[in-house]
């Protein structure tokens, strides 16, 4: 946590906004409170106290991709040489660094990093291919696949809905 950040404990309350404010965070702070049954002044510190607490991170418009022409999405799977720490520094520094990646976990099994790739169409991802991925720090090997279909591609988090602990009955059979 870093000093500008205070420490945030959530509640049904602070999750019940959190999930509107992922709904749609152009509301106002007197909607928000009449959906989640607070009012409006202790509702609004809510939110202060998360946005504080780095909770709430920042505020955003979701961009339908291929109306605005990046018609192609790719998962890219990449494997670096070695896992130096200078080594994985100038990789993630030349990811962040491109537009097109838009986004990349570090992961264990067969990649070292799983990254998102949106461009316009095949051409562009095979020029971003040759003028950036394969450039990237320390790459060995790199395997793409083409995005048929986004069967789901959520950005809330399902804050308002935890996971249910399992009953005896299920943890005997699991």
């Amino acid at each position: 946590m870093s000093d500008s950040e205070v420490e945030f404990t959530p509640d049904a309350y602070s999750l019940k906004i959190l999930a509107e404010l992922q709904r749609d965070s152009r509301q106002t702070v007197q909607q928000i409170s009449d959906a989640v049954g607070l009012s409006a002044t202790p509702c609004w510190k809510r939110i202060k106290d998360m946005e504080a607490a780095g909770v709430i991170t920042g505020y955003t418009a979701l961009v339908d991709r291929e109306k605005v022409g990046l018609n192609l999405a790719v998962v890219v799977e990449a494997n670096l040489s070695e896992h130096t720490e200078a080594l994985v520094r100038r990789f993630e520094d030349a990811v962040a660094a491109s537009p097109q990646i838009v986004r990349c976990l570090s992961t264990t099994g067969q990649a070292d990093y799983i990254m998102t790739v949106l461009v316009r169409d095949i051409k562009h991802y095979e020029q971003l291919l040759h003028d950036t991925i394969f450039k990237l720090p320390g790459v060995t090997h790199v395997r793409s696949s083409i995005v048929l279909r986004e069967i789901k591609s959520e950005v809330r988090l399902p804050v308002a809905s935890p996971i249910a602990p399992m009953s005896k009955a299920r943890r005997r059979r699991a």
